[in-house]
């Protein structure tokens, strides 16, 4: 999509630190304001509150609108093309995608949810607060990380090699290893979780021509996993830990739905698939319309 007769290397560098500075800004600003507006104390720091709980989702939720301006001031290119070859969002696509997501992951959650958690002492309010929270704010997170990472840094990446194979491997490898770094997580096994889940979607993403399909199961997968944090009181701050030695392979038990995933959207799209470019788009465009 942004590939040209040059590579313009330093100029998708500039795009990757823009994007990923603007999100941790914005999460250290948005978390500020929360705990001034609701300084909770507990063991001696801020307390993990819905105003808190909010305020990460919010911040994270605004890489969409920012991943467009980025793209749209230093490549000219407009903010909709994110969306998909067809610059457009296929509600479609999406539509048929969700009731297949949300069941799957919530086994998945009852799975790994399965051995008891340190508990939180929230309130009956709290817990509302938490659960309204997450279901308007978090799909709009995992969105955001999705236009950010599987969107702008992928195409971003990809117009650096010559030619369509080689942008390819780049895009998915230089997206999935800093999709992985901004966790910064020391333990083997998320970071291990964090690269396939990458990587796979952005296999989806390219045989789709598309975001909607990986918004579906990144989206899906954090809201599903918040509910059953609030639902069972899930203390957040151990529950998502992310230092060396807190996981073990368990943690890999999504990769099982991210992979069949994969296989389904490469079936159904062999051959005369979707459209991934925009040219493809456009041509397909044009033959319905004559047709």
């Amino acid at each position: 999509m942004l590939a040209g007769d040059q590579r313009r290397i330093g100029r998708g560098i500039l795009a990757i630190v823009l994007l990923i500075g603007g999100m941790f800004f914005l999460n250290i600003l948005f978390a500020a304001v929360a705990v001034m507006v609701n300084p909770v104390q507990q063991d001696g720091g801020a307390a993990y509150t819905p105003l808190l709980h909010a305020a990460g989702m919010a911040s994270v939720a605004l890489l969409t609108p920012w991943s467009m301006i980025i793209q749209r001031w230093l490549y000219g290119v407009k903010g909709a093309s994110l969306h998909s070859v067809f610059s457009r969002f296929r509600f479609d696509i999406f539509g048929k995608a969700l009731p297949l997501a949300v069941p799957a992951w919530s086994i998945v959650s009852v799975v790994l949810y399965w051995s008891p958690l340190p508990e939180a002492s929230w309130s009956h309010t709290d817990v509302l607060w938490f659960l309204l929270a997450t279901i308007l704010l978090t799909p709009l997170q995992g969105a955001g990380e999705e236009y950010g990472f599987r969107g702008l840094i992928f195409r971003v990446a990809g117009g650096w090699a010559r030619g369509a194979r080689a942008g390819l491997v780049l895009g998915i490898v230089v997206s999935s290893v800093v999709f992985a770094v901004v966790h910064l997580s020391s333990e083997v096994w998320l970071n291990a979780w964090y690269l396939v889940f990458a990587v796979e979607l952005s296999l989806i993403t390219w045989h789709t021509g598309g975001l909607e399909i990986a918004i579906v199961l990144h989206a899906m997968f954090n809201t599903v996993n918040f509910v059953f944090d609030v639902a069972l009181r899930v203390d957040m701050g151990t529950a998502y830990d992310r230092s060396a030695g807190v996981a073990s392979v368990e943690t890999l038990a999504p990769m099982a739905v991210i992979v069949i995933a994969v296989v389904v959207v490469w079936v159904r799209t062999r051959g005369a698939g979707a459209a991934r470019t925009p040219a493809d788009a456009e041509a397909r465009v044009e033959a319905v319309t004559a047709a």
